[in-house]
């Protein structure tokens, strides 16, 4: 492997002299800098980051972690985080937490050990409270992405799930929908919360009955979805319409109806969050409030490059992003 100490003596200059052409520091002639990288470029010679990043105190890398790199929301957002961490100069490391609070520890802590500037992340709960208090312990920046955490004090990029419940549910009020259930995350989760919020103050505002009997906190697996479904169709009466907590398990909901032969939107229509992909947004298959996912990325990387280099108000910043409602072919009037 190639040394610093290889190039000096090719250069002709001392190792201190390489290091401050490595890391851009001190007061070198241009005709010196030019030799020193003409001579790294001959040997192939390539800086060690960790070296750099100990002489800086900067490492030029930032995190993402999201809780699910399979749902395309999050797929389009680390697009767009990735390309604003370029533009800015970093790179940008890639975690998925799976919705699990022990793997999302063992991220944190990984990220404190590699010294990377700053992270930009979904937390898995309300209970990921203890990871970002440990990344503020560590003076690591960090702003957080769709879901913020009671008691945490941070610059946050998030969706208005308020506005977006309403919206849909608006839209089934509207084509004489009156028994509309709610299957959602779990209401340690603040996306969750809040459009449980948006979905009862629209039953409200369209007269209709908010009934706990309809609201279903469930996981995102498809045997959660089974569940609901079983669970769904024994009430009385049957809603006839649901809102579903994103597009996952709106998706995971239509597959159990499909196997039991309830057609949608026929016997049940299905609103949602977010879309399915590049494909669903010229034949939606959804009608969904659907975010700027790219734009989350983008403004997060952006807002935590402004904190790592100080560039930042004091105060946390929150900016909550609109959605807009797509008409999809999941929804329809209710059969008589």
């Amino acid at each position: 492997m190639v040394t610093i100490y290889d190039i000096a003596k090719q250069a002709n200059v001392s190792a201190m002299t390489v290091s401050r052409v490595i890391n851009n520091t001190g007061r070198i002639s241009d005709k010196t800098r030019a030799k020193v990288r003409h001579v790294m470029e001959e040997m192939n010679y390539v800086p060690n980051a960790m070296a750099r990043s100990l002489v800086l105190q900067k490492t030029n890398i930032v995190s993402l972690l999201v809780t699910d790199i399979t749902n395309p929301f999050y797929t389009t957002l680390a697009r767009g985080a990735e390309d604003a961490a370029r533009a800015h100069g970093y790179k940008l490391l890639l975690g998925n937490s799976d919705e699990d609070l022990v793997k999302e520890k063992e991220y944190i802590e990984t990220i404190l050990s590699t010294r990377v500037d700053g992270v930009l992340l979904t937390p898995a709960s309300d209970n990921s409270k203890e990871q970002l208090e440990a990344l503020m312990r560590h003076g690591t920046p960090f702003v957080a992405i769709d879901r913020d955490v009671p008691g945490i004090a941070c610059d946050a990029v998030l969706g208005d799930s308020v506005g977006g419940a309403r919206k849909l549910i608006d839209h089934l009020a509207g084509l004489g929908h009156r028994v509309i259930a709610l299957v959602g995350g779990t209401f340690d989760v603040s996306t969750a919360r809040e459009r449980h919020d948006g979905y009862r103050e629209a039953l409200e505002a369209n007269g209709l009955l908010y009934d706990e009997q309809l609201v279903f906190q469930t996981g995102y697996r498809l045997q959660d979805m089974e569940q609901a479904v079983e669970r769904l169709l024994a009430l009385s009466p049957t809603p006839t319409a649901i809102l579903a907590g994103n597009n996952l398990l709106a998706l995971g909901l239509l597959q159990a109806f499909r196997r039991r032969g309830i057609d949608t939107p026929g016997q049940m229509s299905i609103v949602t969050f977010d879309s399915l992909g590049y494909s669903d947004l010229i034949a939606p298959l959804f009608t969904t409030a659907v975010q700027p996912a790219y734009q989350f990325g983008e403004l997060g990387i952006t807002m935590l490059i402004e904190r790592i280099e100080g560039r930042a108000e004091v105060q946390p910043r929150r900016k909550v992003l609109p959605n807009e409602l797509i008409i999809g072919s999941s929804t329809g009037e209710p059969q008589s």
